[in-house]
């Protein structure tokens, strides 16, 4: 690493068009992330809870006045309130990138409620809604059948989305499709998409998981190094295919689980989403800023993987799923069971509050 960088991180993204962002909705977490060269911010149910379990002091007064404000609220309410507030404040911060950079970046996302997963009329009205919070928000929606359909509708009304629970490149195959017909539809009305910037998001570390998740269930033995590189893969032959078609939605890559989920993709036109404990590793790492991203994974691997997990092969080929497999997919259930679990909880800390409030 040049001595002119404070760290690999900073190197990738001062040297490469390679992105990252801070994922997570802490003021202090992104504060870090931003003077290592961090250009965006992504939270969901499960971050804005962590976010409360570690910083409630700075949240409890607020949620407490939230409940006098709002005297008829649900919890519901207030939690969805606050959360607004903590995607407000990180697009305050994150503003001037905006600004310098006509929309293409600066951006934080807010997630639309998990529950809707299987309405696409709610995931779009509120993706609307969410949409005039701030000019620099980008909504959150899965990548469900139902959210296919409204990336598409949401587009169309100048929403900048951000597709989450997404696993293959069959979902972001479907993700970039609906988004270009979206952005064809406003250009064909006279309406601008110059500063929209939709991403699709692949969780790869997660690919990884679902595939353990496999084997165990199923005593499938491979080289363990193996289920370490499914989700780059994955992500590595999407981005081929991305750069193949032209397609104007970028790709983010998140849930991380080792460096080669961020080492792999330098050099790539993409953005990452890290949480700060891996930004925090990466930058004390000695990995070097160097471009990887068309760098193939070992042919070995994609053979073990292709032989022993059907589910790889789903994830893997373009046509590895239709649409409406999307929902039944395991990496998807299962990150949907985690969010919905997540703001289980996070409505939990808000009742505990909420009841005691004097």
């Amino acid at each position: 690493m040049s001595t002119s960088y404070k760290s690999p991180l900073h190197e990738m993204a001062s040297t490469t068009p390679t992105d990252f962002w801070n994922d997570s909705c802490s003021i202090s977490e992104l504060q870090y992330a931003l003077e290592y060269g961090a250009v965006g911010a992504t939270t969901n149910p499960v971050i804005v809870g962590d976010v409360l379990k570690k910083e409630m002091p700075l949240y409890k007064d607020r949620i407490k006045e939230l409940c006098s404000e709002m005297k008829t609220g649900t919890e519901d309410d207030i939690a969805w309130k606050l959360n607004e507030e903590m995607a407000v404040a990180g697009a305050k911060l994150l503003y001037p990138i905006f600004e310098k950079t006509n929309g293409q970046n600066g951006r934080i996302s807010i997630q639309t409620n998990t529950k809707y997963y299987q309405n696409p009329d709610l995931l779009l009205e509120q993706a609307v809604y969410f949409g005039t919070l701030a000019p620099n928000i980008q909504v959150k929606m899965p990548t469900t059948k139902a959210g296919i359909w409204a990336f598409e509708e949401a587009t169309y009304q100048g929403v900048s989305i951000n597709a989450t629970v997404s696993f293959t490149v069959p979902q972001a195959l479907a993700v970039a499709e609906a988004v270009e017909r979206g952005l064809e539809r406003r250009e064909q009305e006279g309406k601008d998409t110059s500063t929209m910037h939709p991403v699709c998001t692949i969780m790869v570390g997660r690919v990884d998981d679902w595939l353990k998740v496999i084997a165990e269930r199923d005593g499938i033995i491979v080289d363990p190094v193996c289920l370490e590189w499914a989700g780059v893969a994955v992500m590595k032959n999407a981005y081929k295919i991305y750069k193949e078609k032209g397609y104007r939605t970028q790709l983010l890559a998140a849930a991380y689980r080792n460096h080669h989920q961020w080492s792999e993709f330098i050099g790539a036109d993409m953005a990452m989403t890290i949480p700060h404990k891996w930004i925090k590793r990466f930058n004390a790492s000695d990995v070097t800023a160097e471009k990887r991203i068309d760098k193939p994974v070992d042919p070995k691997i994609i053979e073990q993987l292709t032989k022993h997990f059907p589910d790889f092969i789903k994830a893997y080929e373009p046509n590895g799923m239709t649409v409406e497999q999307f929902d039944t997919y395991g990496a998807v259930t299962r990150t949907l069971l985690q969010f919905l679990k997540g703001y289980d909880d996070l409505i939990g800390m808000i009742r505990d509050i909420m009841i005691t409030v004097k």
